[in-house]
């Protein structure tokens, strides 16, 4: 995995150049940089003396980076998420896509771009059957090691309602069942108001300072008996 390693090394530092390049531009121009400005901006980043170790890993997950950079100014230009930032070397994860240009996916065999031997991956379950990956993400744990996840379009076959009754919860009507049944409010705070402003009318037709108005309620019945001790 010692090219696996290298490449999310590249993946991170060409996700903090373009970041930094078109936080510059805003900052400076006010002006938004593209995923296809970004894109050239690699080409000539590669050219370089100091960043042309660039070309001795797959060029699809470097690209990918920056594809990913452009979706995060996306949601914070839509306000849906805060402004990109920058991926640390000890804290953000380690990670690299692959689009099916680079990579082979044969008999469960993968071969990612500039490897010549397939990957030794421990498969914790197969792929359905006829399924063809269309993404391979690597990425490393804080334990050091690799995981491989394959993303595939797949048709789950729909099975019968086995007689189980659906629920939406509702206003007007706490539950509704899929059969068309509601399931009526029970208000047990509305009759318990009921019940105060009864016994508050009750109270305020009795003499303040009387007997009868000092009786509990059941005191207070005809024929009931108080029986008061020192």
């Amino acid at each position: 995995m010692r090219l696996t390693g290298r490449l999310a090394s590249c993946v991170r530092l060409v996700y903090n150049m373009a970041l930094a390049a078109r936080t510059q531009a805003w900052t400076l121009r006010q002006e938004r940089v593209t995923y296809e400005a970004t894109s050239a901006m690699l080409t000539g980043w590669k050219k370089t003396d100091g960043l042309a170790f660039l070309n001795e890993v797959p060029s699809v997950p470097l690209q990918q980076a920056l594809r990913h950079l452009q979706v995060a100014f996306t949601n914070f230009f839509a306000k849906r998420a805060n402004y990109p930032t920058f991926k640390s070397r000890k804290k953000s994860r380690r990670s690299a896509e692959y689009t099916t240009s680079a990579f082979r996916y044969r008999e469960g065999r993968l071969t990612l771009a500039k490897m010549t031997e397939a990957l030794d991956i421990v498969w914790s379950r197969p792929l359905p059957d006829g399924a063809t990956p269309s993404t391979v993400t690597l990425s490393q744990d804080a334990a050091g090691r690799w995981f491989v996840s394959l993303l595939c379009d797949d048709v789950i076959a729909q099975t019968p309602a086995t007689g189980a009754v659906g629920i939406d919860a509702g206003l007007d009507s706490p539950l509704t069942l899929s059969a068309g049944e509601k399931i009526t409010n029970p208000r047990h705070e509305r009759r318990d108001r009921a019940a105060l402003a009864r016994a508050q009318r009750n109270l305020a037709r009795k003499e303040k300072g009387s007997n009868n108005r000092g009786q509990g309620p059941a005191q207070g019945r005809p024929g009931a008996r108080a029986d008061h001790r020192p």
